[in-house]
């Protein structure tokens, strides 16, 4: 009689905690629904998001015209086709120097992607851009299409690196030339401090948010 009184005990301390518990039938089941429920920026997992755009820049960006505006290509004449040029920067620099630091592109994402929310706790950023005898019109319209296009609370710091080049630095300050190639592996210890380290290229356009994508996926892997 004590075993079935025993087993009977531990049966219904089972069934109870699996009706306050269980994420899809317990007590937590009905909390979610109805409370996190309510606030579409409160995911199933806890996590507040929010909307990060900044729909000002994106309307303004979308009015812009000239020369390469919405990513369109820069129409060359006969004079424009300079050899030297290319074979210089490996692309028309005559052309890119024509074209506004703060160029626009087309948001090409998808229609759901636009619509997505992150997580309102970002981890910030070290972006770095190591560069080597680099165009200087194209590495900073990379530098503009970042601070354009990111939440400026993500962004810790831009870290230019000059990897040896023999071109200098055109009269920017606080440019310091690296003594010798370096590997990627050791560009963080140039002096990131920030929570998250990303490379990009000299010569790449942030799209909306690109910064956002980065660092979340970031912290997922982190917490997982």
């Amino acid at each position: 009689m004590r075993r079935k009184e025993k087993r009977l005990l531990q049966f219904s301390g089972l069934l109870i905690a699996a009706l306050l518990f269980l994420p899809n039938v317990g007590l937590w089941s009905l909390y979610r629904d109805r409370v996190v429920g309510k606030d579409a920026r409160v995911g199933r997992d806890g996590v507040r998001r929010k909307d990060w755009h900044d729909y000002e820049t994106i309307r303004r960006d979308a009015t812009r015209s000239g020369n390469g505006e919405q990513g369109k290509p820069f129409p060359l004449t006969d004079a424009d086709r300079v050899d030297q040029a290319y074979r210089e920067n490996g692309f028309n620099i005559y052309v890119s120097d024509r074209i506004s630091l703060n160029r626009s592109v087309p948001d090409i994402r998808h229609p759901n992607c636009k619509k997505k929310l992150y997580s309102e706790k970002l981890p910030n950023t070290s972006i770095i851009i190591p560069f080597h005898n680099e165009g200087w019109s194209s590495l900073l319209r990379t530098v503009h299409s970042i601070l354009n296009r990111s939440p400026p609370e993500l962004i810790a710091e831009i870290i230019l690196v000059d990897d040896f080049s023999d071109k200098g630095t055109h009269g920017i300050q606080n440019t310091q030339t690296c003594p010798h190639r370096l590997s990627l592996a050791q560009l963080p210890l140039l002096g990131s401090d920030a929570n998250v380290c990303i490379f990009t290229g000299p010569c790449l356009l942030f799209s909306y948010l690109l910064l956002c994508i980065q660092t979340s996926a970031h912290a997922h892997n982190t917490n997982h």
